[in-house]
């Protein structure tokens, strides 16, 4: 069985920075993408950025240019450095593991910036 645990969330004034780990446990085989989503009140999921397979990046405008995604193939750990944070950013972050075949999330965390 798959499980994927983010951590790093938490409460940063504007302009701060903060960085999301994604372990991900069990076997995990022909990864598509990995990537971070988020979703803040009353509003869809959206994606903040992601890695395909062959390891091209994407990110959302909204971030381009202040997150960076990173992974660890050898551990199977995905990384977001979140700089310069604005409190639009503020949202529930969730981990994605995905392959033909599955879809993996973790259970998201929290992170609040403050104006």
């Amino acid at each position: 069985q798959v499980h994927l645990v983010e951590s790093g969330g938490g409460l940063v004034q504007a302009g701060g920075s903060l960085r999301l780990s994604c372990a991900a446990s069990g076997n995990i085989f022909s990864i598509n993408a990995v990537g971070w989503y988020r979703q803040a009140p009353g509003k869809q999921r959206e994606l903040v950025a992601r890695i395909i397979s062959g390891g091209s990046r994407n990110y959302a405008d909204s971030v381009k240019g202040r997150f960076t995604i990173s992974r660890d193939n050898a551990k199977i750990m995905v990384y977001l450095q979140m700089n310069s944070l604005k409190p639009e950013d503020t949202a529930v972050y969730y981990c994605n593991v995905r392959g033909r075949d599955y879809d993996y999330w973790g259970q998201g965390t929290q992170v609040t910036v403050s104006s």
